[in-house]
């Protein structure tokens, strides 16, 4: 099985890890809040403790992960949960925001993209009103459930977006890039076998992760994390450093890239309950090689 894999990556341009991630620990959080579920990104700081989660419900909240001596997550402390407002020129709704990208700004910008519609918002507070930012013409196309699932910001800060579906199998994901005030698509990455977009962080290292996903029914999920090299005008064929084996952990959704006290690359992810009592919120962290 492991041949067939390696074979399929290698003819795809997808190059195999040189070593495995090695798990750091799974944490399940869970939290009386009515509005608690449905994660969608987390963010965590360089501290490797501070964190904002945001859920697709249009909720989120900050907090500080609590170590134990090996590094490993045992304890969240988060605030009240909040809902996430609007831009005052945005029409009204009474439907949530489906928000499922998250990007924070050196200068403490937060960036949101959203599903529902395709769109990314730009909030200076989170407790406060949002502002709209422009609209690719492709957005309006996309499949309302399956849009603007991930987004990234890099040292420029410049976003990246993609949707959680590239439209056929076989057809590249496309990368949209937001810089000097509008959006272009100059890059795209391959689709592999039933993996879907989930999300995708800016390392500390400039390159470019993306989570991805595959649901296996009654078994559950899979998922998988490729690495890519990034510059102004390319982005290298991708390397996977991280992949699950099906239904080793709940529906991971949202990752965070940053570097431990030691110097490690350490990829933070979050799963998505859904909001049913049978799947969990789950914090599961890997250290990958640098």
């Amino acid at each position: 099985m492991i041949a067939a894999l390696a074979l399929v990556l290698v003819a795809s341009g997808t190059a195999i890890p040189q070593r495995p991630a090695d798990l750091v620990g799974s944490f399940v959080w869970r939290s009386s809040d009515p509005k608690f579920g449905g994660m969608s990104a987390i963010h965590v700081e360089a501290d490797g403790t501070t964190f904002t989660v945001l859920s697709d419900a249009g909720a989120w909240t900050k907090g500080h992960l609590i170590r134990d001596v090996s590094g490993s997550v045992m304890a969240v402390k988060a605030d009240p949960i909040m809902t996430l407002q609007r831009a005052p020129d945005e029409k009204p709704s009474k439907a949530r925001i489906d928000a499922e990208g998250l990007a924070m700004a050196a200068d403490g910008t937060f960036y949101i993209s959203s599903e529902g519609p395709a769109m990314v918002r730009r909030y200076p507070a989170l407790q406060g009103p949002a502002t709209a930012m422009p609209r690719a013409k492709e957005f309006r196309a996309m499949q309302r459930n399956s849009s603007l699932e991930a987004l990234a910001i890099d040292k420029r800060g410049w976003l990246y977006t993609m949707p959680e579906r590239s439209g056929a199998t076989g057809q590249p994901f496309p990368i949209y890039r937001f810089r000097n005030g509008e959006w272009d698509q100059p890059f795209s990455i391959s689709r592999i076998g039933d993996y879907l977009i989930s999300d995708a962080a800016v390392g500390p290292d400039g390159r470019l992760y993306v989570l991805e996903r595959a649901f296996h029914g009654l078994l559950g999920f899979s998922s998988r994390v490729r690495r890519f090299g990034l510059t102004k005008t390319a982005i290298g064929k991708g390397q996977v450093v991280f992949e699950s084996r099906t239904g080793q952990h709940d529906n991971l959704e949202g990752l965070s890239v940053w570097r431990d006290a030691n110097g490690a690359l350490r990829l933070t992810m979050i799963s998505d309950d859904n909001f049913r009592f049978f799947q969990q919120t789950q914090i599961v962290e890997y250290r990958v090689p640098g």
